[in-house]
C-alpha cells in the first residue's frame, strides 16, 4: 500500500464532494492533523460539524459540507512561512485580498494564516481554502 498523503486527499475529497453538492463527505484515512486543519475550516464557516469514525483500521472522517467551498488544495512541499511573508502566499494561493484562507502548522497549533498573523508567528502552510 503506498504512503498516502492525508492531506492531499481531504482536500480533494471535499473539493470532489462540493461540486456534486453533496450534504456530507467521508474521509479516509483519518489523521490527528487532518482533524486539525477541519477545525481551522470549521471556524472560518467553510464546513459544518464533522466527527470520527472508528473503524478499527485507519478510522473515518464524516464532515457536513454547507456549499461555501470554490476551491481547496494541499500546499505541497510545505513551505516554511515567516511571519511577514504571508501576503507573498496569499497573492500565490488565493483569488484577491481578504478572499479566503491559508492553514498553516505552527508551534501553536494548526491555524489560519490570520490567526498566525495576529499571533506574530510563522509556520509551514499546509493548505489553501476559498
Amino acid at each position: 500500500m503506498p504512503a498516502q498523503n492525508v492531506l492531499a486527499n481531504l482536500f480533494a475529497t471535499i473539493q470532489n464532494n462540493e461540486m456534486r453538492n453533496k450534504k456530507e463527505c467521508l474521509i479516509v484515512p483519518a489523521s490527528k492533523l487532518a482533524m486539525e486543519v477541519l477545525k481551522v475550516m470549521q471556524r472560518h464557516k467553510y464546513i459544518g460539524e464533522f466527527e470520527y469514525i472508528d473503524d478499527g483500521i485507519a478510522g473515518k472522517l464524516r464532515v457536513q459540507l454547507l456549499g461555501r467551498i470554490n476551491k481547496c488544495g494541499v500546499i505541497s512541499p510545505r513551505f516554511p512561512v515567516k511571519k511577514n511573508e504571508f501576503s507573498k502566499w496569499e497573492s500565490k494561493y488565493l483569488p484577491a485580498v481578504g478572499v479566503g484562507i491559508l492553514i498553516v502548522s505552527t508551534n501553536q497549533g494548526v491555524m489560519s494564516h490570520y490567526e498566525a498573523i495576529k499571533r506574530g508567528i510563522g509556520g509551514r502552510l499546509l493548505g489553501y481554502v476559498y
